[in-house]
């Protein structure tokens, strides 16, 4: 019996340390997928919420117009952006409504602040956030548009549950504490600064190529710009169809991803090297048309 009931503990033990290591590749290795030779790629997912109304306390002052497609832009170079709410009394913003609305921003109405009090948009946004970080475990990270220090709390707990947290703010209406308790910070201003040179293209370059090679552009900048260290071709292709959901190769007169690569390339676009390993292209880097 006693040997019998140690093969039971013996068996028990097994199976639980073979579902641990799967329940810990599942969670742990697939965010940092990106990383893994072969170019698998699994993007983060990403949830936006916007404290209006803190944010206008930056742009009332600038000639440009808020824009909330470079805010976008931005951030589906981190990942996939699955939730995106906006809070204010939209009736004090009626300029900005088309273009959140065309944005597929979910606009939460709230009353006018006399009659609900001061943090009504903070609490909503709050009780909102939470009640998603504990539904919704596969998002990843949390985006607070704000530059309120009232949300500090917020992102500590977020943080607690195993959140990536990342603020995005205007310069002149953010707190230093919401900046440093952040994973990341981005300031608006900052969101149209270019990193480096990219390389110019030739003006003989059939107006279907071209746009393929602006976006390939636009995208090795992205993921320079997120530190990556490896730049896999699927990597690539994952953050052109989240920068331009229609975009398809074949459209632009390509069979294969591949074939676009090497057609970059040989323009001088882009530096490629094959992976040892896979076999997969890898760019190492923009080509002798950078300068």
């Amino acid at each position: 019996m006693v040997v019998i009931a140690l093969y039971a503990v013996a068996i028990f033990l097994h199976l639980f340390y073979i579902n641990r290591g799967v329940y810990i590749f599942m969670t742990q290795g697939f965010k940092n997928a990106s990383r893994i030779g072969g170019g698998l790629s699994l993007a983060q997912s990403l949830a936006v919420f916007i404290d209006f109304e803190n944010l206008a306390l930056g742009f009332k002052s600038q000639k440009p117009k808020f824009d909330i497609d470079k805010v976008l832009t931005r951030l589906v170079e981190k990942g996939k952006v699955i939730v995106k709410r906006a809070y204010a009394d939209w009736s004090r913003f009626p300029e900005y409504k088309a273009q959140l609305h065309e944005a597929a921003i979910e606009l939460i109405e709230l009353p006018k602040r006399s009659r609900t009090g001061k943090n009504s948009a903070d609490i909503r946004l709050c009780v909102d956030a939470m009640d998603l970080c504990y539904a919704k475990e596969h998002i990843d990270s949390f985006v607070i548009v704000s530059g309120d220090s009232d949300f500090s709390p917020l992102v500590s707990k977020l943080k607690e549950n195993g959140k990536h947290v990342i603020g995005l703010g205007m310069k002149d209406s953010t707190s230093d504490l919401l900046t440093a308790n952040c994973d990341e910070f981005i300031y608006y201003e900052d969101l149209e600064h270019p990193l480096g040179v990219p390389p110019t293209l030739d003006k003989d370059i059939p107006e279907n190529k071209r746009e393929a090679f602006e976006l390939l552009i636009d995208s090795v900048l992205a993921l320079m710009r997120e530190n990556k260290e490896v730049l896999w071709a699927s990597m690539i292709k994952d953050t052109m169809k989240r920068k331009k959901p229609s975009f398809s190769e074949s459209g632009h007169g390509y069979r294969t991803f591949s074939d676009l690569l090497k057609d970059a390339e040989k323009r001088g676009i882009v530096q490629l090297n094959t992976d040892p390993r896979s076999g997969t292209f890898v760019v190492s880097g923009f080509g002798k048309n950078s300068s």
